[in-house]
């Protein structure tokens, strides 16, 4: 079973506080469950911290084709957004364990592979962008996604 839900350009969908919907079970045919028992057992396997291991093991529970918030995913973690940015800058089984799927708040698309460019642009951004697109996540006019953010059950 795939959720899907209807994107548009509209400025309406480009609200800087998208509405948040609690998303239960879903299971996408994109990925196999051998894969992501696959990627998780890589996670175990690491000798990253406890904390590292625990936002990575979460990635990997986003489905292709969906994103979510550093804020979303920090108050499913019970930790801050700053150090959920700073485990996923060193994931290093990415892209495998999406940490594209992962933008700022107002939909704009934060750091990628540690770098958070002044212009905002750079060769990370253009490469997150274009991993998003790959899995049919939309931009609006400036750049921001469109969408509802994938919230974590709880």
């Amino acid at each position: 079973m795939s959720i899907k839900r209807k994107q548009t350009d509209s400025a309406e969908d480009a609200s800087p506080r998208p509405k948040v919907i609690k998303v239960s079970a879903v299971k996408t045919s994109s990925k196999s469950t051998t894969t992501m028992e696959r990627e998780l057992a890589l996670i175990a396997a690491s000798n990253r911290t406890a904390f590292e291991k625990r936002v990575w093991t979460a990635l990997c529970h986003i489905p292709e084709g969906h994103f979510t918030t550093y804020g979303l995913l920090s108050a499913h973690l019970g930790s801050s957004p700053r150090a959920v940015g700073n485990a996923l800058r060193r994931n290093p089984f990415a892209p495998d364990v999406p940490c594209h799927r992962v933008v700022a708040t107002g939909g704009t698309l934060g750091g990628f592979k540690g770098k958070w460019p002044k212009s905002g642009e750079g060769i990370t951004l253009d490469e997150k962008r274009k991993l998003l697109r790959g899995e049919g996540i939309r931009f609006d006019l400036k750049g921001k996604v469109l969408g509802t953010p994938w919230e974590f059950k709880v």
